[in-house]
Order: C-alpha cells, then structure tokens, then sequence
C-alpha cells in the first residue's frame, strides 16, 4: 500500500466498533476529514455533523460546511452555543481557548446523546497536540472525547494528502479559526468585537479580490483601541500595502484608519505576547 492509503486504514480503523459518532464539524480540512472517515467507516446514518454556530464563526463558514455535509448525505445540526455567556471565555486570556471549546463540546456532547449518538469526535490532529499552545485540547480529553486523526499519527500535512486522496473540496482549505483568535489576549470579547472584526476581514478581502490581490490565508487582528493589524502572506504582503483605501475598508467596520498597520501572515502570532504556554 502507499503511504496515503496506510493512512486511510489507520484512520478508518479508529471508528471500528464505535457503532456511531457526532462529529464537532466546523468545516475545516481536519474536522471534514473526520467526517469523511466516519462516513465511510460506519454510514452516513451512523454519523451526524455538528456545527456550532455562535459570534465567533466566521461569515460563510456555516454556509461552506452544510454544503460539504450535504454532499456526504450526513444530518447536519448546527446548535446555538454561548461561549460570551462564560467568564472565562470574555475575558480572554492565554486559556480562553478552553472555555470556547468547554461550551462547545458541552452542546455538542448533549446533542448526541438526545440524538442517540454514542461518541463524540473532533478534528484534533498530530500537530495540534504537539503545540503548546492548545488549551481546548484538555476541554476534549476532560470530556473523553475521540481523536480519530491524533490517535491516527497524521499531521497537517498527512490530513491535507488523504483529504485531496479522497476527493475532498477542503483539502487546501486555510486554517479559519474562530473570531476570537483575533483578539490580543487581556482585552474582553464581546458580540460587538468579533462583529467588527468579522466586518473588517469580510471588506479586506473584498477589496483586494478587486486589485486583483488574492489571498488564501487573511487576518485582522484586533490590538485594543481602534487599533488593528491586516495580515496577509508574506508574498502577497506588497501588493496588498498598495492597495488604495485598504486601511479605509477596515476603518469603516469600526477601527482607526491611522491606526491600522500591514503585516506578514503568521498562524498564532498573538503567542508571542505570552511569556509561556496556558
């Protein structure tokens, strides 16, 4: 066998007697790839996709996600959860990341038990679980969830082969996570931010979608204030600081167009103002 298909038995091999599963499904190349070897291992009635929708999802990732859970013949849910209604979550510190995910998989894990579904699985990856920086991975193994992907061995790189292997639309997908990720620790979360955050990332790319500018990876991060900072990857970092009334889009979703900087992408740059892992 290739390398891609031993990974496929792998991971196929992690749903063996597990008879059913919800999957915590946010539409990414991990969690999509979770669902496709649920599918495949145990049928699609066995299985049912999980989208947590709340201020922090981004615009047009629940749209994206029911499509590819349409495509896969899977019953979509997508309950309402309140992550701002946790102290620990607003106040958005190093372990923010934990309360998010405490109050997801609490929803998710009520849900599939009202559904009659056994498990409850999500995108966790190799990667993911050798960051430091990952405190939502304790919110899953505090609450016995599956790791079909860690338990697996595979990598970023490993999910991103056997999604394109297996014909799936996410496998080159960039990573979107939450709103929240957005924010610089130590300043409050709230629906208004993440709005305006949402707001401004939504007119960024549109605009440079019109110059002609195209970009897979995009932030703007919120750094107190009316204080902000486009990120887009280094190599597109120059045509995109020329174009004209870029700061100007962001300054109409909320923030200080004097105040709003142009920078190279880094996945988790926020890090960087932590003295050490949560």
């Amino acid at each position: 066998m290739s390398d891609v298909e031993v990974d496929a038995a792998e991971l196929l091999g992690q749903f063996e007697g597990r008879e059913s599963v919800a999957v915590a499904f946010s539409g990414g190349a991990d969690s999509a790839l979770v669902l496709a070897a649920a599918v495949r291992a145990l049928g699609a009635a066995n299985v049912l996709a999980v989208t947590a929708v709340s201020e922090s999802l981004a615009s047009g990732e629940l749209e994206r996600a029911a499509e590819l859970a349409a495509t896969l013949r899977v019953t979509h849910r997508t309950p309402r959860t309140r992550e701002l209604e946790r102290a620990g979550y607003r106040a958005n510190g190093p372990d923010r990341c934990y309360f998010c995910k405490s109050e997801v998989l609490d929803s998710i894990g009520r849900l599939a038990a009202e559904s009659g579904f056994r498990h409850v699985a999500t995108g966790t990856n190799a990667d993911d679980a050798a960051d430091p920086f990952r405190p939502g991975i304790r919110a899953g193994s505090e609450r016995g969830v599956l790791t079909p992907l860690l338990s697996a061995g595979l990598t970023k790189p490993r999910v991103r082969r056997l999604s394109r292997h297996w014909s799936l639309p996410t496998w080159d997908k960039p990573a979107t996570p939450c709103l929240a990720s957005r924010v610089v620790y130590g300043l409050r979360i709230s629906g208004p931010r993440l709005a305006r955050i949402d707001r401004a990332e939504a007119a960024v790319r549109a605009r440079l979608g019109t110059a002609g500018v195209e970009v897979a990876d995009l932030r703007v991060r919120d750094l107190g204030g009316r204080r902000a900072r486009i990120e887009v990857p280094a190599d597109a970092l120059s045509a995109a600081a020329a174009v004209p009334g870029l700061c100007e889009v962001v300054a109409a979703a909320g923030f200080d167009a004097g105040a709003v900087e142009v920078a190279a992408f880094r996945s988790g740059a926020l890090n960087d103002l932590l003295i050490s892992p949560p």
